[in-house]
């Protein structure tokens, strides 16, 4: 701590804080790859040579909303639940969770889920 004293002292610029990972990437890019392309924050780091902290700071300073991390029941949303419930009776929940691709917990899961809203 003394240096930067003795550095102030002297008229010097100081640099205080942890050096940046990387450049701030511009606004239009971030448009471009995050926003338009939907690009995960990893991924648009990487394509701009940058960290992934850097994007979250930029998306911060440009206000550029971020996207949140949770995508659970994404696929089954479409689906409407009375429709769902008429497939279970007639197919079971093991024969519509195989038609769907998905596991009985998961179908089982996202009916009750749901049933609760």
């Amino acid at each position: 701590m003394a240096r930067i004293k003795y550095q102030e002292a002297a008229g010097l610029e100081v640099k205080r804080g942890r050096p940046l990972a990387g450049p701030t990437p511009s606004k239009t890019d971030l448009v471009k790859l995050y926003v338009k392309e939907a690009k995960s924050v990893r991924v648009v780091a990487a394509t701009l040579g940058s960290s992934k902290d850097a994007i979250h700071r930029a998306l911060k300073k440009y206000r550029i909303k971020a996207r949140t991390n949770a995508r659970r029941g994404s696929a089954l949303l479409q689906y409407p639940l009375s429709d769902m419930k008429a497939a279970v009776k007639e197919k079971g929940i093991r024969g519509y969770a195989r038609e769907l691709g998905i596991s009985e917990g998961t179908l089982r899961h996202n009916l009750k889920v749901r049933k609760g809203k």
